[in-house]
């Protein structure tokens, strides 16, 4: 269960009219997903999980931003134990990142999942062809197109087509559930599954997070909302345990891409401690007082709990409005819980400053711009 340990003036009829607004937009499908999952493709996304399993090695996981940010956010806090690996590609435009990837797989076992609504986005579509060769050289190219998943648009898109047209194994990305808002979809699920993440126990914490999470996220929003209108411009995610520094991204892009419009919303950043007590640590105590803290305190030893303590001790003191965000477990439970408490919070908090949480203008203009400068 989702606690915080403040208390903000939700304005009790402003935030029913904007939870309505959220489960009837037309990308609102994550808010009911948890509870009603289409549980034929759940369990055609565990028979996979374990086919790779069986016969690879590595699995590549290939995407960009929402395609990738949030399965490996809880693959790496969790650290589950499979006997296949997890490498990502398609994340950059680094011909050397791709490069140390292709040479990593090596002459090993791999399947690949390409995750792409679309399949046009430029990261994702180079890595896509550099693998799909190797594959191809590997395995010849019949059983090369077995080892491809294709998680992508059910109806239309290049990849959607040249998945049907090859005969690719597909899962799909819901027409009503943006990049960033899918990590419970099979965007996430496949990947967590393979690499060992126990994906029905991570919907349970989801699916009671539909009805437990909705009074902390409410309360969460409009005391950012409270914050922004005093001229808190910047949030600090902090987490004390060094394994979430992805849990971090994936947050980042949620804010940054659902607020980051019209010249609004809050500015995300994030820090892991202690370790960034040791750099950051003295701009937050003693710099501008422009920012405030999101703590996220997972359940921890005596130690680490001291240091929680002891940091908003200090910069409460030193003028920083500091929040606590505590899950009661640190386990596919308890990120399923919190994906949902964040995913909720998020919306909420756009609807308020009057921008739409769920596009991404400024995304688009730049790919435009680079497709004209790539002619």
């Amino acid at each position: 269960m989702i606690k915080v340990n403040f208390n903000a003036e939700v304005d009790e009829a402003r935030a029913q009219k904007i939870l309505a607004e959220i489960k009837k937009d037309k990308m609102g499908g994550w808010m009911e997903l948890p509870r009603k999952y289409d549980m034929g493709e759940f369990a055609r996304i565990k028979e996979a999980a374990k086919k790779i399993n069986e016969e690879s090695e590595y699995l590549v996981c290939i995407g960009i931003g929402g395609s990738y940010l949030g399965h490996r956010a809880v693959i790496e806090a969790l650290r589950p134990k499979s006997e296949t690996k997890i490498i990502y590609a398609g994340n950059s435009l680094s011909r050397r990142e791709l490069e140390w990837a292709l040479a990593k797989v090596g002459d090993h076992d791999f399947s690949i999942n390409v995750i792409s609504k679309s399949g046009t986005t430029l990261e994702p579509a180079i890595a896509f062809e550099a693998f799909k060769k190797k594959l191809v050289e590997k395995y010849g190219a019949e059983e090369a197109t077995r080892r491809i998943y294709a998680t992508t648009d059910a109806k239309q898109g290049a990849l959607h087509d040249e998945a049907t047209e090859n005969g690719y194994t597909k899962f799909v990305v819901p027409d009503n559930i943006g990049g960033r808002y899918s990590v419970l979809t099979a965007v996430g699920l496949l990947p967590m599954a393979v690499a060992g993440v126990d994906v029905d126990k991570m919907l349970k914490g989801a699916a009671e997070a539909v009805e437990t999470a909705v009074e902390p996220a409410l309360n969460y929003a409009f005391m950012r909302y409270a914050l922004d209108a005093k001229k808190y411009d910047t949030e600090i995610f902090a987490s004390f345990e060094p394994s979430t520094v992805y849990f971090n991204e994936w947050l980042k892009q949620l804010f940054g891409e659902s607020e980051g419009k019209d010249k609004r919303g809050i500015l995300p950043d994030s820090v892991i401690y202690s370790t960034d007590l040791h750099s950051l640590g003295q701009y937050l105590q003693d710099g501008r007082r422009n920012l405030f803290e999101t703590i996220i305190d997972f359940p921890t030893d005596d130690l680490n709990a001291k240091i929680v303590a002891a940091v908003r001790i200090a910069h409460t003191g030193g003028g920083i409005p500091v929040l606590n965000i505590s899950v009661t477990s640190f386990d596919e439970k308890g990120f399923g819980e919190l994906i949902y408490f964040f995913e909720l919070a998020c919306a909420v908090s756009a609807k308020l400053i009057g921008v739409n949480p769920f596009d991404q203008p400024g995304v688009e203009k730049y790919k435009l711009e680079l497709h004209k400068l790539l002619g």
